[in-house]
């Protein structure tokens, strides 16, 4: 039994973390400022022996009493939406919260796993992405903030691993979609799914050409716990090379849920990246870990989930 430690625990991903390490018999602590994440998430688990939350913002001091054996940094607004309306708290998360949780880390002499995103790369020029790339990102556009809060965090983290020899693991995370989503946090799979639900024009920015590839939060999970358990420090891509364009997903969307909607096109944001594909050359090698569950399949249980939210 660990005891583990997970910043964002309350959010979207993190929530799913929590049910993880608990099902493993694991205690989990949550710190989460609920910025973005909710306790809606993860009310269901405060029965469970061994579960702990604590609303903190971990941009301040973090400590939490007693042994930890691993951190899970996975604090921070991750949609456009949240980290174009949040900038500055983005990058403070991203810079003093990260130096924070690999204090813990260091103070407890824990494992520490941090949460890095396919936006490392920003808008590609080479596709796939391999771990090798060192991306294409513009600093100081509206979206910087979350890209650069990221690359920081990995160069911090690296330092840690070099300058005091702690054990970290550094994952890039592709486009996760699933339960637990929120209606509202400007993600396209969100977008899309709760706008056909109600019968609302899909919002498709651009012309739809651009793709993503989108993998679903259980396989996203298991990557984890792969990369957690593996003797490697990452960064390691985890995600679905599934690539799809926006106008195909958003014709999924209709087929799946039977909606009527149109679709509108608006234009494309700011820096937007064209495409996004994971190159899962070195992950296949060193974990062999591969997404099991397609696109259908995915968005057909996260419709289930967004049906119920909204009461539809």
């Amino acid at each position: 039994m660990a005891r583990v430690v997970i910043t964002g625990g309350a959010g979207f991903l993190g929530s799913h973390l929590c049910e993880q390490f608990l099902g493993r018999g694991d205690e989990v602590v949550v710190l989460d400022n609920l910025s973005t994440g909710a306790v809606t998430n993860i009310e269901h688990l405060f029965e469970e022996p061994g579960f702990a939350f604590v609303k903190h913002d971990v941009s301040n001091y973090v400590w939490v009493p007693g042994p930890v054996d691993l951190v899970m940094h996975f604090a921070s607004p991750a949609s456009p939406v949240d980290y174009l309306e949040l900038p500055i708290q983005t990058l403070k998360v991203g810079s003093l919260g990260t130096h924070n949780a690999l204090g813990l880390a260091k103070a407890k002499q824990a494992k520490f796993f941090l949460a890095s995103t396919s936006e490392v790369y920003g808008d590609p020029e080479i596709h796939p992405q391999p771990e090798s790339y060192w991306g294409h990102v513009n600093p100081i556009g509206p979206r910087g903030v979350y890209d650069e809060a990221k690359r920081f965090a990995e160069a911090m983290t690296m330092a840690y691993h070099r300058v005091h020899d702690l054990d970290v693991r550094i994952v890039r995370i592709f486009n996760v979609y699933g339960p637990r989503m929120r209606p509202g946090d400007g993600r396209v799979v969100s977008n899309f799914l709760v706008q056909a639900l109600r019968g609302e024009p899909l919002t498709v920015y651009g012309d739809g050409s651009q793709s993503r590839s989108f993998c679903f939060v259980d396989d996203e999970i298991r990557g984890f716990m792969a990369l957690l358990e593996a003797d490697t420090t990452g960064p390691l891509n985890i995600g679905n090379p599934g690539e799809f364009t926006m106008l195909e997903l958003a014709d999924l969307v209709l087929e799946i849920t039977g909606s009527s909607s149109e679709i509108i096109h608006e234009d494309l944001p700011v820096d937007d990246p064209k495409q996004r594909k994971p190159d899962l050359t070195r992950t296949r090698a060193e974990l062999g870990w591969e997404p099991q569950i397609d696109l259908r399949q995915g968005l057909e249980r996260t419709a289930e989930y967004f049906r119920a939210r909204l009461g539809l």
